[in-house]
């Protein structure tokens, strides 16, 4: 009886053993294509045919954007749940997370200093992308059967692109539906677990209470959530910026020459790992896209709850989404990991960040493994909302109740028993693949982005939004 047990036992975890690798093969060259050169080529026309489109406007106009975030809606005829700045700490709570301490460190790790220059590089004409997504969004929303308003890119594909691209919204809203319990929930509850259980805490425990504590806030809605990150992100970005600057200081003499090292070998193909050019310039370009979601198509999802009239302006707000994300954070992350002289060492990911804030202060790494769980907690949010929105996109408002109900328990099942394999994979395959129907849509709207953009009078004094 035993050894048939043992014997049964060998069987089924030989099965599984075989199907994840199965499933792997299935999905390795998926993955290739979703977040290899195609991907990234068509990300990078998007948005330089939108800058050149635009005249650099997103550029020049980011002052405005800071300006038009304080400012408040004072009309009932502006439609919307959240306010504008608060649609963008939505947005900046999913993005800003892994990607700019992990992210960061993976990308000068595997692809040297010079990596860093392309993730600038792709986020510049992100900037331009991610106004289009944002001002589309408000252009193109509807009032779901609940009196919202929903936009984002199933939307303005359907809206803007008409009926028999339906579709394409569909396949957006299906990736995005999916991609959301894994690298916006699952993976996430399962980092927070692995960095507390470092310290003596259950995974358990961490899993029921981030249950608990993401329950409470998505049960309320948009607005929950909304209040929930315009409080934490502020914070915590303020907080690890100023931790970052620290770090710097200590080490100032070094800057000038750690600019000048991401500058010489974002040229010479000297990676870090003995790759080429080619490899340099692609995972900078990855590792970008992966912080700031530019392209990908989340964040018009938030933006698109804004309670305003104008999409222009909103556009403005939505694109320093992208400067904040990859130009600051994402900034303040390298700078610490080179002027340290961490970037030298064998180590990756978070185990890179967290020890070059401790050579350069003593006992400061706390502050990665800190930022990382509230960083992760924050993502799980604003995710809800990505993937509620999809869900409902799909299968209408009855199904946002069961929606939340299985995010919560993904979340508690993600926190206990994670882990990073194929549903990962998975997962980040269809990250990548929700970025296709949109950049098409923003290919083909692009006429509209331009005309809205020209006739918007930027030099009037804006006291309604």
């Amino acid at each position: 009886m035993v050894r048939e047990s043992a014997t049964q036992y060998l069987i089924s975890v030989q099965s599984s053993l075989n199907l994840e690798q199965s499933l792997q093969s299935i999905n390795e060259p998926i993955n290739s294509f979703a977040w290899g050169w195609p991907t990234v080529i068509l990300i990078a026309l998007t948005g330089i045919v939108l800058m050149l489109g635009l005249g650099f406007m997103p550029l020049r106009r980011l002052f405005y954007g800071i300006k038009m975030m304080q400012l408040k809606p004072t009309s009932e005829l502006a439609e919307g749940e959240i306010t504008p700045f608060q649609a963008l700490m939505t947005s900046l709570s999913a993005t800003i997370g892994t990607g700019n301490i992990a992210g960061v460190a993976t990308a000068i790790a595997i692809g040297g200093p010079g990596a860093i220059f392309w993730m600038w590089l792709i986020a510049i004409f992100g900037i331009a992308t991610k106004y289009a997504e944002g001002l589309l969004s408000v252009h193109y929303r509807e009032i779901d059967p609940l009196g919202n308003p929903v936009g984002g890119p199933m939307y303005y594909i359907k809206n803007g692109l008409g009926p028999n691209w339906t579709w394409l919204g569909g396949i957006f809203a299906l990736f995005g539906m999916l991609a959301g319990f894994g690298i916006g929930n699952g993976v996430q509850a399962f980092e927070v677990s692995s960095a507390l259980s470092d310290v003596g805490i259950p995974k358990f425990v961490t899993g029921i209470t981030l249950g608990v504590l993401v329950f409470s806030v998505i049960i309320g809605g948009i607005k929950r959530i909304a209040s929930a990150a315009s409080s934490i992100v502020p914070s915590m970005a303020i907080l690890y910026i100023i931790a970052c600057l620290i770090v710097i200081s200590t080490n100032i003499s070094d800057v000038p020459n750690a600019f000048q090292l991401i500058l010489s070998n974002a040229f010479t193909g000297k990676a870090a790992a003995g790759g080429t050019l080619t490899q340099v310039i692609l995972m900078g370009f990855k590792r970008g896209i992966f912080s700031n979601e530019a392209g990908l198509g989340s964040a018009p999802i938030a933006h698109g709850s804004a309670k305003t009239k104008d999409p222009v302006t909103q556009g403005t707000i939505a694109m320093l989404g992208t400067f904040i994300d990859t130009i600051i954070i994402c900034t303040m992350t390298a700078l610490v990991i080179i002027t340290t002289g961490a970037y030298a060492t064998d180590l990756s990911g978070s185990n890179l960040s967290i020890s070059a804030f401790d050579s350069g202060l003593s006992g400061s790494g706390w502050v990665v493994t800190l930022g990382l769980i509230i960083f992760a907690f924050t993502t799980i949010l604003g995710w809800s909302f990505y993937g509620e929105k999809c869900t409902e996109y799909l299968f209408g408002v009855k199904a946002i109740i069961p929606f939340r109900l299985a995010w919560v328990a993904v979340v508690v099942i993600g926190a206990i028993a994670g882990d990073r394999g194929i549903v990962w994979s998975i997962a980040d395959t269809l990250n990548g693949l929700m970025a296709i129907p949109n950049l098409i849509a923003l290919l083909l709207l692009s006429g509209t982005v331009f005309k809205l953009s020209r006739n918007y009078n930027f030099n009037k004094d804006k006291q309604l939004i």
